[in-house]
């Protein structure tokens, strides 16, 4: 069975910005280094005529995990992340290391008042017998997390742009 996320961001920059820095290669190599985790790397990064595609991996250290989720992965969270971006959208799909499963989702980036909101919807889906639906909600808990974080980082690196 698969589990629902949808989560929202909001930041005080316009949609344009947001975006801007989503799909700009310092900004990513900048919040990899800030919030990213163990061995965290920009493994790919194109983009032409508009379009953007990158793989990112992050990690979380097994300390920082719940302990059912430390005992199914016998260490750390590893993260790999494709992300996908045209036109103030995207795709994302996340794999995570000793987990048979997925994160599927779309974001949208849209102003919001004087700021902008980010959104992300999609499904995640993890196939371990008895164990998947509770993994499947700490991954939904982490992402969230995770969300929340980058957000904050975006808005601080987008102001100190001017």
């Amino acid at each position: 069975m698969a589990r629902r996320i949808e989560h929202h961001t909001t930041s005080p920059h316009s949609a344009e910005k947001v975006f801007g820095a989503l799909v700009d290669e310092t900004y990513l190599r900048d919040r990899l280094a800030a919030i990213g985790g163990a061995n965290a790397e920009l493994l790919s990064f194109t983009s032409v005529d508009g379009k953007t595609s990158y793989q990112l991996r992050q990690g979380v250290p097994a300390e920082h995990l719940p302990s059912m989720a430390r005992a199914a992965l016998g260490g750390d969270l590893v993260i790999q992340r494709t992300e996908n971006w045209a036109a103030g959208a995207g795709t994302s799909e996340v794999t995570i290391n000793g987990v048979p499963g997925r994160l599927d989702g779309a974001f949208t980036i849209t102003d919001n008042g004087s700021g902008s909101k980010l959104t992300l919807t999609g499904e995640v889906k993890v196939g371990i017998p008895l164990m998947g639906g509770k993994i499947e909600k700490m991954i939904v808990e982490q992402v969230a997390v995770l969300l929340d974080k980058e957000s904050e980082f975006t808005s601080e690196w987008l102001a100190n742009r001017g």
